[in-house]
């Protein structure tokens, strides 16, 4: 995991430590890795995920998943 700070439709703010933990809106969320390049985030209280994925260029993709099939692409800040 890598440290970053992104902003999510809906004013989602995540915030990753390097090396964890994440945090969805200030609250520490349980994550869980599936690759090397692929994790996500959970936040079992607001019921969103979060999605991120580091390419190849090592540029970090960050989405969302939320309720009612809310869906997007987050902006990385910085």
């Amino acid at each position: 995991m890598t440290l970053f700070n992104a902003t999510c439709p809906g004013d989602i703010a995540v915030h990753a430590d390097d090396g964890g933990p994440v945090y969805v809106n200030g609250t520490e969320a349980s994550y869980k890795s599936f690759s090397e390049s692929y994790y996500e985030a959970t936040d079992a209280a607001s019921g969103v995920t979060i999605s991120v994925t580091t390419n190849t260029d090592g540029t970090l993709s960050v989405s969302y998943t939320g309720k009612g099939r809310a869906h997007g692409v987050c902006t990385l800040d910085g």
